[in-house]
């Protein structure tokens, strides 16, 4: 396959990237045998999609564990597997670590908190899929590879040294509960500046950092157009901020401004 595509991408950590989307592609034609990239995020995953358009690949899938899943690997494999010979091998390739939660700590516990333990333990960011929080734990979706390393040591971490770790098959997730916050926005208009403004709840000039940062997604895709138009129906996320959908145009106000019926994700 020609290498040469990749001198089109300026920023090394993207070519480093699609160098290793190259190899797995090579390497399904040469050894005919499913492969998969580590997990990736939303910016990384908008990176390859691109990437694979260009080059023409068909023979591949996204997997995160379960259809919400924000993280997601590629898996790329032979042109003669149907899907359905693909989506039977996935459960061999994620794995659940679970942590289970005594008595005295549920609750205690944060997205944040069980993702820096396994940080901690010097365990890659790209090897951790979503985090599933819930009251009495967490269940964590990870590469199989470090499914044993996670077992035998998320114990000896002292926020987790009496909490129960066991190792479930992915088709065992607990339920993914999805939670959300209905508010009522006002904007001058739909452009992307004037909402993020809003939904950050913070000033125009800031929003538009925050969009110049490639801190914000619509529809899981990176948006840097500020007057890019929003409408109902679409996922705005904007990290570090939340994740919010538009549920639809309520109406407007004697001054003619907007009234925007959101539902943010908590």
């Amino acid at each position: 396959m020609n290498r040469d595509i990749l001198n089109e991408y300026r920023e090394k950590d993207d070519k480093i990237l699609l160098a290793q989307i190259l190899d797995k592609v090579e390497a399904v034609e040469n050894k005919n045998k499913i492969e998969h990239t580590d997990f990736l995020d939303m910016s990384q995953i908008e990176l390859v999609q691109k990437f694979i358009n260009k080059i023409k690949i068909t023979n591949y899938m996204t997997y995160g564990g379960f259809e919400q899943a924000e993280r997601k690997m590629y898996v790329i494999y032979p042109e003669k597997f149907n899907t359905e010979v693909v989506s039977k091998n996935l459960s061999n390739i994620v794995n659940i670590v679970r942590i289970q939660l005594p008595d005295d700590l549920k609750g205690k516990y944060s997205h944040r908190d069980y993702l820096g333990a396994v940080i901690k333990l010097g365990v890659k960011r790209e090897k951790v899929g979503d985090i599933i929080v819930s009251q009495d734990g967490a269940d964590i979706i990870v590469d199989k590879d470090i499914t044993k390393f996670l077992l035998e040591n998320l114990n000896s971490l002292t926020r987790f040294s009496k909490s129960k770790i066991t190792v479930e098959q992915i088709e065992n997730l607990r339920k993914v509960e999805v939670k959300k916050e209905e508010l009522d926005i006002i904007v001058s208009s739909l452009r992307l500046d004037n909402v993020i403004s809003e939904l950050a709840r913070c000033s125009r000039n800031k929003a538009l950092e925050i969009i110049n940062m490639e801190r914000v997604f619509i529809n899981f895709q990176n948006e840097t157009k500020k007057t890019k138009q929003i409408k109902p129906g679409d996922i705005v996320t904007i990290r570090g901020k939340g994740r919010f959908y538009i549920k639809e145009l309520v109406g407007q106000t004697k001054s003619g401004r907007t009234i925007i019926k959101v539902e943010k994700f908590v």
